[in-house]
């Protein structure tokens, strides 16, 4: 797998991919058709297509020239200094193989800048949760109004 800018032709597979993994983790969670209700929501083609012009943010995919195994988007807010990372997602059948790892690693490369990375996941989520604590995530609190939900960030050398 390699580590790529996501483009137009992505779209479909991106898509594909997160309703794929989205009911992979979130269906014990909330149930399948809330998790069909989100994906077609959040990750419908147009919603997709306008984070590949969205300014100061990154939108990765990992692809091994045949299909494409994982997806990242982040963007940089206040001045720069801050990255919130707002997916990052790998096919369930190609978790554990360094592919999040890369994303992971590339998205914080595009942003020379910021300070720190934050991001928000599911309390439940244990697999995530063991992934961001791995590569140096410290829990920072909880996302207010929204019950389960944890925040986590990680300082970055700058």
């Amino acid at each position: 797998m390699f580590v790529r800018t996501a483009g137009d032709r992505d779209l479909a597979a991106i898509r594909a991919l997160l309703v794929e993994t989205w009911h992979a983790t979130y269906d014990a969670i909330y149930g399948a058709a809330k998790v069909t209700e989100m994906t077609d929501q959040w990750h419908s083609i147009a919603s997709l297509k306008t984070r590949l012009t969205k300014p100061v943010s990154e939108f990765l995919v990992a692809d091994d020239g045949k299909r494409l195994g994982g997806v990242a988007f982040a963007e940089s807010v206040d001045g720069g200094k801050l990255v919130v990372l707002k997916q990052l997602y790998v096919l369930p059948s190609l978790q554990g193989r360094g592919i999040g790892g890369m994303l992971l690693d590339e998205i914080i490369e595009s942003f020379p800048e910021a300070h720190a990375i934050r991001l928000e996941v599911e309390e439940q989520n244990s697999r995530a949760i063991a992934f961001y604590e791995a590569n140096g995530f410290v829990r920072s609190g909880d996302v207010g109004g929204h019950a389960g939900t944890l925040v986590y960030r990680r300082p970055l050398i700058g």
